[in-house]
């Protein structure tokens, strides 16, 4: 069984990584990256700066993260004391919160890096990248709560055909979420107008920003492609009482909601306020898509290890 306290601990740490990703985009989006200058932890060698836009958010975004690095830390020493008190029952929680404490360290670092030493768009791109994989972490161990709070797991079976489809799916997922990072640092959202042609043409001319964007809503067609093709298979193969149904269900609802925000953040594109909220929409969207996406993959290979050991 897992506390109450336990259940609260690991949900304000999962809503406090996702302000940390919001945060860091929203400072991506105004450009307020350079707010504090080259100093790192202080702001323009202060404790507290003075008051400008660009140094408030950039600021406040380094309070958060720090506050949310606190929060995982407790997380992680919490779940290590249930494991040392029944290592089978807590050995998937003290993963989650490990991993997530590791992740959020090397979010950290690269935020300092990036400050000390500015970085290419490439690279600046990966640190949304590891923000989004140190909240899924937290968001997995939300969803363990949740699932143990009645005491332990119905034992089923999942077919293996499932786990390499989830996974291919997945880290294609994160390939197409690096593609979108990329475009915030190159601010290349402007290289196509219109939705879902760009600049009118099926095939634009594939250069500067608008081949960024244009390869950006292809590598998003496919996803969504291979997310259906991954609902249409769990539902032909399982139950839903495993499940992995309704996860499905959730991812490729989620899928299509990301594709409208896509279009939606094409159509604001020119509207400098009214695009930051669209951004941090369509940044809300798919972290929680590749949440779900991930649990799937662990829930498939988990499972499909005791179909291994002959457990039936």
């Amino acid at each position: 069984m897992v506390t109450g306290r336990f259940r609260a601990f690991a949900i304000a740490s999962c809503i406090g990584m996702l302000l940390v990703l919001l945060a860091g985009a929203l400072v991506t989006n105004t450009g307020s990256g350079r707010g504090c200058g080259d100093d790192w932890p202080l702001c323009h060698g202060k404790f507290i700066p003075a008051y400008t836009f660009e140094s408030m958010l950039e600021y406040s975004h380094r309070v958060v993260s720090a506050l949310e690095g606190i929060l995982v830390l407790g997380v992680t020493i919490a779940a290590y004391r249930m494991y040392k008190r029944n290592p089978a029952a807590y050995k998937e929680p003290l993963y989650y919160a490990a991993f997530a404490l590791l992740f959020t360290v090397i979010q950290a670092l690269m935020g300092a890096a990036a400050v000390l030493w500015p970085q290419s768009p490439p690279i600046m791109a990966i640190h949304f990248g590891i923000s989004i994989v140190a909240f899924a972490a937290t968001m997995l161990l939300v969803i363990w709560t949740y699932r143990v709070r009645k005491g332990p797991q119905k034992t089923f079976v999942v077919p293996r055909s499932i786990l390499p489809r989830a996974l291919i799916t997945s880290v294609y997922c994160y390939v197409v979420i690096y593609l979108g990072a990329f475009i915030r640092h190159t601010e290349s959202a402007g290289g196509c107008e219109g939705w879902p042609l760009c600049n009118g043409q099926v095939i634009p001319e594939m250069t500067g920003a608008t081949g960024i964007v244009f390869i950006h809503r292809v590598a998003a067609l496919i996803l969504a492609i291979m997310i259906a093709g991954l609902y249409y298979h769990v539902r032909k193969v399982t139950s839903d009482g495993e499940g992995l149904t309704s996860s499905a269900g959730w991812v490729l609802l989620l899928i299509v909601a990301q594709v409208m925000s896509g279009a939606w953040l094409t159509a604001t594109v020119s509207n400098e306020n009214l695009f930051i909220f669209t951004s941090l929409v369509h940044n809300l969207i798919i972290v929680a898509l590749f949440g779900i996406l991930m649990d799937m993959v662990i829930r498939s290979w988990r499972l499909r290890e005791r179909e291994g050991s002959g457990k039936q």
